[in-house]
């Protein structure tokens, strides 16, 4: 018994007991890549979500120490905040798909555009929908995995549209739901502040395995640049969002 539970004897009660781990699977620049097929994990649907916030302390600096010298050891926490709070860098981050079938057909899914693809028809990718606040439930864009028969190579990529470049400030995370298994994450956590653009992982289907590859290849350009770096050989031309 620590000497601090001798102090407090019901404060054990208020930890559940269990592992510390979490059921998940973090791919860094190390360990880059899992299988996806290894983990039985090919039916069903494929969930990835974004999702990202930002820090008062990356913004507005020391301007709120005042109130917290109450609690002095909140001085080394910094304050997350959701990204549409007022007083923040207006930044809109979006999730986007790039895909080639089996059949040769290549495209991309995406917000921009209202490119929000097709789970049950070809490209077996649907995107949810738009987030341009920073909600706390992000984007998602989910993979029919059914079909994975159908699907050669895909390139799940970030950027950020017509704003203020600032994926150092944004905290990004991308993590993939498999039907089956732990969950996979993939911090967007390297330095490049001028960067307008993020390939986050690619998928490829070979010899009938299913295998995550990490990249976190932030780029200066938008898509066009991501697509030149892995090979797609689509058109790409300016695109605008609605303002609804």
């Amino acid at each position: 018994m620590a000497f601090w539970d001798g102090l407090w004897p019901r404060r054990e009660a208020q930890f559940e007991s269990g592992s510390a781990a979490t059921n998940s699977i973090v791919l860094t620049r190390r360990h880059a890549t899992v299988s996806l097929t290894k983990q039985g994990a090919l039916t069903g649907n494929l969930r990835v979500n974004l999702s990202w916030q930002m820090r008062t302390s990356d913004i507005m600096g020391r301007s709120r120490q005042s109130g917290r010298l109450l609690r002095p050891l909140k001085l080394f926490q910094p304050e997350p905040v959701q990204a549409h709070t007022q007083g923040m860098v207006n930044v809109d981050l979006d999730l986007g798909c790039m895909y080639e079938l089996k059949d040769g057909t290549r495209g991309v899914v995406q917000p921009l555009g209202n490119l929000l693809g097709d789970l049950n028809a070809p490209p077996y990718i649907r995107l949810s929908g738009d987030d341009r606040f920073g909600a706390p439930s992000g984007e998602t864009v989910y993979v029919n995995l059914d079909q994975r028969d159908q699907i050669k190579r895909l390139l799940f990529f970030v950027y950020i549209y017509d704003q203020t470049p600032a994926f150092d400030r944004t905290h990004a995370k991308v993590t993939l739901y498999p039907g089956n298994g732990p969950r996979i994450e993939i911090e967007l956590d390297e330095h490049a502040p001028e960067a307008r653009s993020c390939a986050v992982f690619t998928v490829d289907n070979t010899k009938d395995d299913l295998i995550v590859r990490r990249e976190v290849k932030f780029v200066y350009g938008f898509q066009s640049e991501l697509d030149r770096l892995y090979g797609y050989g689509m058109q790409w031309g300016r695109g605008y969002k609605s303002r609804t």
